[in-house]
């Protein structure tokens, strides 16, 4: 039997450690337990918002409806040859938990996204990247069980179509699907090792280490840790914007203006601009109003110092777009789902 909560505060479901309350709340931890509450009353009657790690959203206010905690759980091995292992991953299992795990057991693919926060069900979704790796190159399957009928599903990866940190399940599917579990495939040796973005290489350098699944996977945490907050200390959601891809022609008319702007080829004959830059270059980079503010060392990150609202945050967040839009003619869009 399911038990729903009522009145639950949400501060600790959620990254930014915004103080809202949920009108109802349950933790789910089985497909039994999914199915059930499908059919519950309180479900039927009601919105719900489905959460993983709370790390990639900010709530602007009490949630009047149901707030469903995904905590399905599980690492397991789907397939195995003598090159490849197949693993399939409980959707509410912890993404650092996940990528420690192979990290651990030497199997490569997932070592640049060291230290993401959320959730394994959260990475199709938000086709989650760092460091040159997305995870859609990754994963082959995820399952998910339909919100309406409780079936469950099985989405290829062309199905999930990813995008920028895009999916299906962002789109078109949003809130009709509950993943469930995701299967991503590894390599157990002869490791395609990607050291070329950011500073993975300077840090292997001044480690005096070679290259390896454990090498970089340390390496990318200890930039991580350096650049950004940790949520325990400042609230926070990683990147809250997406980095702007725009016209080849656009980006040489604004390297004419500012010509150290960096910029980096994308499809089709467009330029993929670092927003962090922009956002720097517009004045935010450390700026603090009241209790929220833009992290010093990194300004795609919107911090929450202590007792700032979602509605600070995002009225900040507002302010940045502007700013942003006003001095390059780029609109930014947020990476964070805003509630």
């Amino acid at each position: 039997m399911i038990r729903i909560q009522e009145h639950v505060d949400l501060l600790p479901y959620n990254t930014f450690r915004i103080a809202a309350k949920a009108r109802y709340f349950i933790s789910v931890n089985t497909l039994a337990e999914l199915r059930e509450l499908i059919n519950h009353p309180v479900y039927q009657q009601h919105k719900h918002l489905i959460i993983g790690g709370g790390s990639n959203m900010l709530l602007t206010g009490d949630y009047d409806g149901l707030v469903i905690k995904n905590d399905l759980r599980g690492i397991e091995t789907a397939f195995e040859d003598d090159a490849t292992i197949t693993l399939k991953a409980g959707a509410g299992e912890p993404w650092h938990s996940f990528v420690m795990f192979c990290v651990t057991n030497n199997y490569g693919g997932v070592e640049n996204l060291s230290l993401i926060p959320g959730t394994i069900g959260a990475a199709p979704m938000q086709n989650i990247g760092a460091y040159g790796v997305e995870v859609k190159d990754l994963i082959k399957t995820v399952e998910a069980v339909d919100t309406s009928s409780g079936e469950l599903r099985v989405f290829t990866n062309a199905e999930c179509a990813f995008g920028y940190r895009e999916s299906v399940f962002k789109r078109k599917l949003k809130g009709k699907y509950f993943i469930s579990s995701v299967t991503l495939t590894l390599t157990k040796k002869n490791h395609v090792l990607n050291t070329s973005y950011g500073a993975i290489q300077q840090t292997l350098d001044q480690q005096h280490t070679v290259p390896s699944v454990k090498s970089i996977s340390d390496a990318v945490i200890a930039i991580r840790q350096q650049k950004l907050p940790d949520p325990n200390v400042a609230g926070n959601a990683g990147s809250f914007f997406k980095n702007p891809t725009i016209e080849q022609t656009q980006y040489e008319s604004l390297k004419k203006l500012y010509p150290e702007i960096p910029g980096y080829n994308s499809d089709n004959q467009q330029v993929k601009v670092p927003a962090g830059w922009l956002i720097e270059q517009c004045g935010w980079k450390g700026k603090r109003i009241g209790d929220v503010g833009v992290h010093p060392h990194q300004a795609l990150v919107l911090v929450n110092y202590g007792k700032g609202s979602g509605e600070n945050i995002q009225t900040l967040a507002q302010d940045i777009l502007t700013s942003v839009k006003e001095k390059f003619a780029i609109d930014l869009q947020p990476e964070v789902n805003i509630i």
